[in-house]
């Protein structure tokens, strides 16, 4: 897999070329920032917690399972029991993913540090095949950690708000009805193959917006 970063001036005059609601974003905001994570567990590990939750909860969480452990490691989340667990703030549900995951990272399953070596649809179906890793973890790990390129990650909230906010009040619509997940989908191959620096303009405009960080 190409692991360019999906944040360069090249791409970004292409895609302000190619539409004017990034142009305008660009023109309000400037780029979004080059938004990165190393590969591998931890950061997988995060981004299930960061499953339907605000990342500043799933933050909290993280860090007071990370303290508990003297390192934050497969085995170490094998040996903790259900009570610890609770103790730490992390679901029953999320507890189950995260030992899936640290099982088959242990029974060599899935190899993490391996990944960047296959192209996407063979990358989504070595984490999907992990209980608890849908289509939107995948998308956020493709994105942040393998800094994939050409990703749109429709199960993610603020960037399809976005899209209904701005593409969707200028579009046939108007503010009659929001725009459906298979409209967003057909707006998104339009940037190709540039879909992930377009979902970061999204989440930019989203954030700078609302003023948060």
């Amino acid at each position: 897999m190409d692991q360019s970063r999906i944040v360069n001036q090249q791409d970004i005059k292409e895609l302000i070329r190619q539409d004017k609601i990034f142009a305008r974003i660009y023109e309000q905001y400037g780029a979004p920032p080059g938004w990165s994570r190393e590969p591998g567990f931890v950061s997988l590990s995060k981004i299930i917690l960061e499953q339907q939750v605000s990342l500043e909860s799933a933050k909290a969480h993280f860090e007071k399972l990370n303290g508990y452990m003297a390192a934050f490691s497969p085995e170490n989340i094998l040996r903790l029991t259900d009570e610890e667990m609770r103790a730490c703030q992390i679901s029953r549900q999320k507890a189950k993913y995260l030992r899936a995951l640290s099982e088959a990272i242990i029974g060599e399953e899935l190899d993490l540090m391996r990944l960047s070596g296959f192209n996407e649809p063979e990358i989504r179906a070595q984490l999907t095949s992990i209980k608890g890793i849908g289509h939107w973890t995948t998308d956020i790990y493709l994105m942040f950690c393998l800094q994939a390129k050409d990703i749109f990650p429709i199960g993610d909230i603020a960037v399809v708000n976005t899209v209904r906010e701005l593409w969707g009040a200028a579009g046939p619509r108007g503010s009659a009805g929001a725009m459906t997940s298979e409209e967003i989908l057909l707006l998104a191959e339009k940037w190709k193959p540039l879909r992930s620096l377009a979902a970061y303009f999204c989440w930019h405009y989203y954030l700078r917006s609302r003023n948060r960080v």
